[in-house]
């Protein structure tokens, strides 16, 4: 059990006896200590659960407040529930640096992360105590991210990042709460706009801006939904004619300034149908361009070097770079098709959002598509194309006048 020391006061004492020397009333009579009027006045004394002595001090006039914290550890020690006061003394970027460091995801995730972090949290409360960041804290946060014109989407990529760091010191026992959900706090929504597919008109007059080294580029982004980095890293061996379908096992990707290889996005590879058009143009294709061997490391800079046949590269023979090709291919094909301002939405991935529209207006279901998107969960293929599904009072009435019409009794 633990108790509090009263440090301004003690028990006198008979100095022959050494017994207490009591009053009239028979109470014991309290003397000043040598620490009267210094420092905190009551400190709290227990053991923790691994039998280490802990103390805690508080100032005058505030017993109350003592004897509820007391109270409150001991009750916590009896249930289980016992953190250790201390144990939040890891200073923030500490803690976040170890966390983004043991992570599981791609090394251009992390990289994303870490720039993040560099940017807009350490500036704020990277140096102080994880037990010091208080919901008040994280609102001047929020509101500071907000008035710097940050994108709310952006926000809320950033919020979930640091909430995400709280969560795993929970975990690890140095807080007991996470400072992100207090009822105090507004988390950024950043709802993402609605996806407006491009029309055919549009794909076609990019594919015919860009030029024949890279047409094929638009097929297998609108034809089959590969991403930007799947389609750079795609290899002839990966296209199955007989089976009818593509492999997506890899892409090109930049990461630390450097292009790499590795597993398409979420580490999830896939195959996905291949239309008999998508295959046409790949053969068109290799027949002005024989595929390019290219040598790059495996997920990381320092990764092993692998060994990949490259269906599409730049004139250089070299393989493709993304800001390069986004800056002097792409945005320069989007004007030709009469794109006068192409902006984020005109990038690569409207080709993928050409494909799922194509694809819900035919009738195909989300799992279905979030399988050939590539998408780890199909509720994000639903919350982001559910519009372009055609809506179920449509098809109502087609079903029922298919049932019904010229079928009527004489």
């Amino acid at each position: 059990m633990g108790h509090i020391q009263d440090r301004w006061y003690r028990t006198r004492t008979d100095p022959e006896t050494g017994k207490p020397v009591l009053d009239s009333n028979g109470k014991p009579v309290r003397e000043k200590t040598e620490l009267y009027g210094k420092g905190n006045r009551y400190r709290v004394r227990y053991v923790n659960p691994d039998g280490q002595e802990r103390a805690r001090t508080y100032p005058d006039r505030q017993l109350a407040v003592a004897k509820a914290f007391l109270h409150k550890v001991e009750t916590d020690i009896r249930q289980g529930s016992y953190l250790d006061p201390n144990a939040g003394k890891v200073i923030f970027r500490e803690f976040a640096e170890k966390w983004l460091a043991s992570r599981t995801f791609d090394e251009s995730t992390r990289e994303n992360m870490e720039f993040r972090f560099k940017l807009h949290v350490y500036p704020y409360f990277g140096d102080r105590e994880l037990r010091d960041v208080k919901p008040s804290l994280i609102r001047e946060w929020g509101r500071a991210l907000q008035k710097k014109g940050l994108a709310e989407t952006y926000r809320r990529t950033i919020f979930a990042n640091v909430s995400g760091v709280f969560t795993a010191a929970i975990d690890d026992e140095l807080i007991n709460k996470n400072p992100c959900n207090a009822g105090s706090v507004i988390k950024p929504r950043g709802e993402y706009p609605k996806v407006i597919p491009w029309t055919e008109e549009r794909v076609h007059a990019v594919r015919a801006a860009l030029g024949e080294r890279y047409q094929v580029l638009v097929n297998l982004g609108a034809g089959c939904g590969l991403r930007q980095g799947e389609v750079f890293g795609l290899s002839p061996d990966d296209v199955d004619e007989e089976s009818g379908v593509i492999r997506v096992e890899r892409q090109i990707k930049i990461v630390r300034s450097r292009m790499v290889l590795g597993l398409p996005k979420h580490r999830k590879k896939r195959e996905v149908p291949l239309p008999a058009s998508v295959l046409k143009a790949i053969k068109e294709h290799r027949k002005c361009f024989p595929p390019l061997q290219v040598a790059l490391p495996w997920e990381e800079p320092t990764g092993k070097p692998i060994t990949v046949e490259l269906l599409v590269y730049t004139r250089e023979h070299k393989q493709l770079y993304r800001h390069s090709f986004n800056h002097y291919v792409w945005k320069p094909a989007l004007r030709s098709a009469g794109i006068v301002a192409p902006s984020r939405a005109e990038g690569f991935h409207a080709l993928r959002h050409f494909y799922a529209s194509v694809l819900l207006d035919g009738g195909e279901n989300i799992r279905a598509l979030a399988e050939y998107l590539g998408h780890a969960d199909p509720a994000f293929t639903l919350r982001t194309y559910t519009h372009l599904m055609p809506s179920s009072s449509e098809r109502t009435r087609k079903a029922v006048d298919q049932v019904f019409d010229g079928k009527a009794p004489a």
